[in-house]
């Protein structure tokens, strides 16, 4: 089975701002992630699978619109382990991997404030887990609770996010994940 669908999401602007229209995104630059976007397409048939890049993301600006393959999901079932809730989130620009070598880190989308995390086995927490935004892996999704993105569309999506956000004038950038 493959991890990575063999297309980026096809929603259109017009219905994923539909989709998002009862959240009080404020802010004109942020993302959307579609948790299952995939879901009978991808895995098992109407299950939202963890290990695969069956979930969307999608970067939203005054003149922007792209989409990404993304897992939203933690790779594995294990004690502790988080999974985001569907929300609005806070996220901003910072380094991902800081308790691996100087090597291994880089640029990738940070808590920019609390989040609530349904961990496997024990139930809800709030508050900062280093649930960040990265660059997946290129077979499995590298996730113990965080969203990642196709390793080989980072690239383009963290350059997209920093012009989008340097253009706003934005040091925040609104997550909102939705089911």
């Amino acid at each position: 089975m493959s991890i990575v669908p063999k297309s980026l999401p096809q929603i259109t602007r017009d219905a994923l701002i539909a989709k998002v229209a009862g959240l009080k995104i404020s802010q004109p630059v942020f993302l959307v992630g579609m948790r299952g976007y995939y879901l009978d397409t991808m895995g098992k048939p109407k299950v939202n699978d963890r290990g695969v890049y069956d979930d969307a993301m999608i970067l939203v600006g005054p003149n922007h619109f792209s989409t990404y393959n993304a897992n939203t999901d933690p790779s594995v079932f294990r004690k502790h382990i988080a999974s985001l809730r569907p929300g609005l989130w806070s996220y901003r620009l910072g380094i991902h991997g800081l308790s691996k070598p100087k090597a291994q880190q880089y640029q990738a989308l940070v808590q920019a404030d609390k989040v609530t995390v349904d961990r496997d086995g024990e139930g809800a927490e709030t508050g900062y887990f280093g649930i960040n935004i990265h660059r997946g892996g290129v077979n499995t999704t590298s996730s113990l609770g965080c969203q990642t993105i196709v390793p080989a569309q980072w690239p383009a999506f963290i350059a997209n996010v920093k012009d989008q956000l340097a253009r706003a004038g934005q040091k925040t950038i609104p997550y909102a994940l939705t089911v």
